[in-house]
């Protein structure tokens, strides 16, 4: 299995039987969509779901796959898609990804708490916009560094409590060039795991 980390929340797994693009929103482009077999979405906003790209992609692969929680239906429209809660199995290109969570991570007392799931297979997570914690174990955690909802000491207090072995950060759109660095170092000296930046476009294989 190759994992290949795109722009802000998005990432690819990549096997021989196919590609599964997780969370491909409006910072990511449309580039991890090409050759997409499979796409699972975490939760309804922008900066995860691009309804127009997945219209465009189904019209090129009538056989696209799409899987998120229900409430994608209100920014999916006619477009179908697989609803899938905490507890469910999503399989698609020889991989098997269970469905962890139900809600986002709290914003604002003033802003509704909306579904958000996360995805893990063979040990790799992506936990979406939320600080859930699988009952199962995480080998390699794709971790929220920066957003509304995050502080950078919640950040490490949640690898901290997964445990995994490696960290890749995501969800870092946000961050300027000196943000990322900040962010880097404090991190990685918070944390009991081994923390890797993957750039845009690079891949690592387990």
């Amino acid at each position: 299995m190759q994992l290949t980390r795109f722009a802000h929340a998005c990432v690819r797994f990549e096997t021989p039987e196919g590609r599964v693009v997780v969370d491909p929103g409006a910072f990511s482009g449309t580039d991890p969509l090409a050759d997409a077999d499979a796409v699972l979405i975490t939760h309804l906003h922008f900066d995860h779901l691009q309804p127009d790209a997945l219209r465009e992609l189904r019209r090129k692969r009538p056989d696209l796959a799409i899987y998120g929680p229900p409430s994608l239906a209100e920014p999916l429209g006619d477009l179908a898609f697989t609803a899938v809660r905490n507890g469910d199995v999503v399989e698609a290109a020889g991989l098997s990804f269970a469905v962890v969570g139900e809600e986002h991570a709290v914003i604002h007392r003033k802003i509704p708490v909306i579904e958000n799931v996360g995805y893990l297979v063979d040990g790799v997570f992506h936990p979406g916009d939320a600080l859930t914690v699988p009952d199962a174990p995480v080998s390699t955690l794709l971790a929220p560094v920066s957003a509304p909802w995050l502080k950078l000491g919640e950040a490490a207090d949640f690898i901290n409590e997964i445990g995994p072995g490696r960290v890749h950060p995501i969800h870092d759109a946000l961050l300027s060039d000196i943000g990322t660095n900040v962010t880097d170092t404090i991190l990685g000296g918070l944390i009991g795991a081994e923390y890797v930046r993957l750039g845009v476009g690079e891949s690592v294989t387990f």
